[in-house]
């Protein structure tokens, strides 16, 4: 199955984009069709590649001036300012002036249709092709509709602020675009490749693995790469959200993104493009601004059926209210204009997926990943969140904080010079915290048949003593510290080792509770070294010695199907269980692919802190959504029972449709102010 990604041009609409989004979707050949009206895309999957050609076909079934192409297309003008001057002046004169009726009328009608051209083209075409109504239809229904009953000046107006209103809407939402598109714009265009001495500007696709770029001050670090001379300082926020500027030198490997902000480096590339981190960053957040909430797809299943109900309704206001009551039909019908007006469903239809791409695009900008709107919205329900200790609420790096001499014909720099020799061969983190101790060249030439026991120790043989050090079951100890030597079957020594508790642990975990949220940890380490980690965090729940499978059992005993769970684990490790977790976090550090594979959120540093912020960011992004619901909705139904008994003229409809559609565009991008 091949995925396809093409540019959607001229779509002006979030409900058209839905009814485009459905229809390509009852096609058997293509499969998880996504219409992203946020970044004006289209993707599907496949078995075979058809043809743009095709499914522009289907398109204009639906939306005759929309399309797709592979390259973006500047839209062309929608709505032409000195049209609507000249229809305006027109329809002015003939309403005034002291003129003829047939003057009037022709003045109207050749208005009118300067006014309403294509707003009428598009509904008649869309009704014959697909057998649709949407917007267009309902604004020419109105005016057509306002001069048939003599309501010339206002059937006018509503078509020339619902134009206004249109051409605003588009800036907004534009604005609102580019604001966006701005927190993410980590991609260099181009690279100075260096080619036999001279430097040459290359398109960033272009570059090959092994290609010498030179990185100039301000400039992005193009692809992954090594740093091959030079020295500077690199401002990775646009990767991290950290502002602190990082040291590199030669051989330093440095990330896509990453901008320059000193010296001149030469950097040779490890990866090409579409391998590099900013693209999988792009890649990832493109993606995640495809997948739908409950609350979209509410609204989408709600919509299928909106249009046709409005219309209905106004036929029974027109058909009922002269019958039940002592109004003229003409008003009848007037109000059932006014009534179609007030419907248009473009301010929920729009505000709700902006709101959520503008949440995601912030989160971005501050180094959290969120694969999706689903994972944004469900942060807010977080009950409770499972960590694991290492390399989480630990920094992973281990320190030996103590070594107790059990046999006193050994000394402690004895012990230390065994302990050193033996844990030279090993790559294991402990005997890295072993390799600490050692202040002098040692040599291990005297060290004979080494072998490493994964998961207990290792034992080797040395001044033909047989050596063993590991855990307390492979030294057959009763001791519970993490490391014990063995000489000749005879325990000597035990060596605790802890691994450091991360700076800002204790406030994230301090944060979480202040949330309602309750916090365990997960941990295969020992019991007592666990529990004093935890207890100086104040995590809620403490596990210990577990294995990976016992993780998993215990998180479906934790998570019980009810309580909104989180795990935040790794990323390599905790695999099983990130993707078991309701909503799996990986502190996967800068660039790491098994993270971005493993979990529903990427955190781009090990910076805890990040979770609550992301947490922060769901619950003022959901905030903003109802705000903008109950906004819309609260209106439109005020106006709309106002327009029923008669209070609400055509002016105040256009003003529930295009005005209400703008004030909630504004108040969605008081995200981006909100956490800048």
């Amino acid at each position: 199955m091949k995925k396809f990604k093409y540019n959607i041009n001229n779509l002006d609409c979030a409900n058209c984009a839905r009814k485009i989004e459905e229809t390509l979707s009852n096609n058997k050949e293509l499969n998880n069709v996504n219409v992203n009206f946020n970044t004006m895309k289209l993707s599907y999957e496949c078995e075979r590649d058809i043809a743009v050609k095709e499914i522009n076909d289907i398109i204009k079934k639906i939306e005759p001036d929309t399309f797709i192409s592979e390259e973006e297309v500047l839209k062309k003008k929608e709505f032409y300012l000195s049209v609507l001057i000249i229809a305006v002046i027109i329809g002015m004169f003939g309403y005034f002036c002291k003129l003829p009726n047939y003057l009037k009328i022709i003045c109207y009608i050749v208005s009118y249709g300067l006014l309403l051209y294509r707003t009428t083209i598009n509904a008649i075409k869309l009704l014959f092709k697909s057998f649709t109504i949407n917007e267009n239809a309902l604004i020419t229904i109105s005016c057509i509709g306002a001069l048939v009953i003599g309501e010339v000046l206002e059937g006018m107006m509503v078509i020339v602020l619902y134009t206004i209103g249109k051409i605003l809407e588009e800036k907004a939402i534009n604005n609102s675009r580019k604001s966006i598109k701005n927190l993410m714009d980590i991609k260099e265009p181009y690279a100075n490749k260096l080619t036999k001495g001279n430097e040459e500007k290359v398109l960033v696709e272009d570059i090959k693995v092994g290609d010498i770029l030179i990185v100039k001050k301000g400039e992005k670090i193009p692809v992954d790469s090594i740093i091959v001379k030079g020295e500077s300082f690199l401002d990775t926020s646009v990767l991290t959200g950290e502002s602190e500027l990082v040291s590199v030198k030669e051989n330093d490997i440095v990330l896509s993104g990453s901008i320059n902000n000193s010296n001149i480096l030469q950097v040779k590339a490890t990866e090409v493009f579409e391998n590099s981190t900013v693209s999988k960053i792009l890649e990832l957040l493109e993606e995640a601004t495809d997948k739908k909430t409950k609350t979209e797809t509410i609204i989408s299943k709600i919509s299928k059926v909106y249009t046709p109900l409005i219309i209905l309704f106004s036929i029974l206001i027109i058909v009922l209210m002269p019958i039940l009551t002592n109004i003229s039909v003409n008003d009848a019908v007037y109000r059932a204009l006014t009534f179609l007006v007030i419907a248009c469903p473009c301010a929920i239809a729009i505000s709700i997926p902006l709101s959520y791409f503008t949440g995601i695009g912030v989160s971005s900008k501050k180094g959290i990943l969120i694969k999706g709107s689903n994972y944004l919205d469900n942060l807010s329900n977080v009950k409770n969140i499972i960590f694991d200790k290492t390399g989480t609420l630990t920094n992973g790096t281990f320190n030996v904080v103590d070594i107790e001499v059990i046999n006193k014909n050994y000394s402690k720099e004895e012990v230390i010079n065994i302990l050193v020799k033996g844990e030279s061969f090993s790559n294991h983190p402990i005997a890295k915290s072993i390799m600490k101790l050692n202040k002098n060249d040692i040599s291990n030439n005297d060290v004979k048949d080494f072998k490493e026991i994964d998961g207990k120790g290792i034992k080797f043989t040395l001044d033909n003593k047989n050596i063993a050090i590991g855990n307390k079951s492979f030294c057959n100890c009763d001791i519970d510290t993490v490391l014990h030597l063995n000489i000749d079957g005879e325990h000597i020594a035990s060596i605790n080792i802890s691994d450091g508790i991360k700076e800002n642990a204790f406030e994230v975990i301090t944060s979480l509770k202040d949330k309602g949220i309750k916090t365990y940890m997960f941990t295969g380490d020992k019991k007592n070294i666990s529990l004093s980690i935890g207890n100086k965090l104040g995590i809620d729940e403490i596990r210990y010695e577990m294995l990976p499978t016992d993780k998993y059992k215990n998180f479906e005993d934790i998570s019980n199907g009810k309580d909104l769970t989180v795990f935040v684990g790794d990323g390599i490790n905790d695999a099983p269980v990130l993707k078991r977790a309701d909503i799996g976090i990986s502190m996967g550090g800068v660039g790491s692919d098994s993270a971005i594979e493993a979990s529903d959120i990427v955190l781009m540093t090990d910076d805890l802190s990040k979770i609550p912020l992301a947490i922060n960011v769901s619950k003022y992004t959901k905030k903003i959504i109802k705000q903008n619901l109950i906004f819309a909705m609260g209106i439109k139904i005020t106006i709309l029972l106002c327009s029923v008994l008669g209070f609400a003229n055509m002016w105040l409809a256009v003003f529930a449709d295009t005005g209400v559609t703008l004030l909630t565009i504004i108040n969605t991008l008081r995200i981006i102010k909100k956490f800048r």
